[in-house]
């Protein structure tokens, strides 16, 4: 059984991506629409879409740190093994509770339009991220051997690279209903399809287990400044190739492994970055860290506070609408960041000091959110 371990610069990673992906929300449903079309923002656009595959990578690297952890123990079904499969499919749930078009069973069963029904069966980056680590869990089982488990992920990641494109071409509402074919592309709408989202996760899994044989051998500043050059050559790689006059037939495959290579590019930098100031700093008390503990929390309370009808009957983006200009839109996402940190913070504190009372507090929230789901 090995010792579960926290690798702080992994946490500023997530923290870092939790935190940005607030001003995604808030910029994409609040700013003007005018100000969508002046160049900044295309390099804002560019900024904000390495969000997603971050928080992706650190969920395939943290589920590699703790793969090794009672092995035996899920291999025979024992409690372990039921516990990351709630894990993981609780945060399937949350990802398509997030999406319900309303918030009762009744309403959703008599005025959900057809193209509210697509919304709501897309698959977004909590259902990616569920059902990969769960692919992942599953693989992790059935391969006794370290060594050909690191195999099988790395050629897992190359065929998900190259079947991306050929999934994309197919109509897989022809094969599965729209809730499993949802998962091959994004043809019924979904945001993060398995093919190719899960390549970030299978990345970070696959750099954690290099970063952890490092690690055994006390030569992790060697790895990571290995990662950020490497990360440095594939970033510039990939602005090259888009940069460079190719035939149009190589640059118009989509989803392009360049997509992939390039944004893994700029990822791993990132991660080099909070690696060499979590060395700086050498320091467990920051806001950043306070959102990667809690980033499921807060994932679903800054979109409940964006996108739900709570307001009597609206939400925030048909309330308030795309009038915000840039100031008013940075505003809006300190507030709302900083009352997602309090969020963190107080649930956090509850955890650590009261963690029998938070976890049945937490279950009845639930419970109460689901019964007034079911009977309103």
């Amino acid at each position: 059984m090995k010792e579960k371990v926290r690798y702080t610069f992994i946490d500023l990673l997530r923290g870092w991506a939790i935190i940005i992906m607030i001003e995604v929300h808030v910029f994409n449903a609040f700013i003007l629409p005018e100000l969508k079309q002046v160049g900044w923002f295309d390099i804002l656009t560019f900024i904000n879409g390495l969000v997603a595959p971050s928080f992706l990578f650190v969920s395939g690297f943290a589920f590699q740190v703790s793969s090794g952890s009672k092995l035996d123990e899920m291999r025979k079904l024992k409690f372990p093994f039921w516990k990351k499969i709630g894990r993981y499919t609780s945060i399937i749930f949350i990802g398509y509770a997030l999406h319900l078009p309303y918030q009762s069973l009744s309403k959703v069963l008599n005025r959900s339009t057809p193209e509210q029904l697509e919304g709501f069966f897309a698959a977004d980056v909590l259902q990616c991220i569920g059902v990969s680590l769960t692919i992942l869990f599953i693989i992790r089982l059935l391969i006794n051997s370290d060594k050909i488990y690191h195999y099988v992920l790395i050629i897992l990641a190359l065929l998900v690279m190259i079947l991306s494109p050929v999934f994309w071409k197919t109509d897989f509402t022809n094969f599965f209903p729209i809730i499993i074919s949802n998962y091959f592309n994004q043809t019924s709408g979904s945001l993060f399809p398995i093919f190719p989202w899960i390549n970030f996760i299978l990345a970070g899994a696959i750099i954690a287990k290099y970063f952890l044989s490092a690690a055994g051998k006390v030569k992790e500043d060697k790895f990571i400044n290995r990662i950020l050059i490497t990360g440095i050559v594939m970033l510039i790689s990939g602005h090259l190739f888009y940069a460079v006059p190719f035939p149009d037939h190589l640059k118009s495959i989509i989803p392009h492994p360049v997509f992939f290579i390039e944004r893994l590019g700029y990822i791993m930098v990132f991660a080099s970055i909070c690696w060499h100031y979590s060395k700086w700093r050498n320091t467990t008390r920051t806001f950043v860290l306070d959102a990667s503990r809690e980033s499921l929390l807060i994932y679903w309370f800054h979109l409940l506070i964006i996108y739900s009808m709570i307001f009597g009957g609206k939400n925030l983006v048909t309330i308030i609408g795309s009038t915000l200009n840039i100031i008013e839109c940075i505003a809006a996402t300190i507030v709302l960041i900083l009352l997602t940190i309090v969020a963190a913070k107080i649930w956090g504190y509850l955890k650590t000091k009261f963690p029998k009372y938070a976890v049945k507090t937490g279950w009845a929230i639930v419970a109460l959110i689901f019964l007034k789901f079911l009977l309103s």
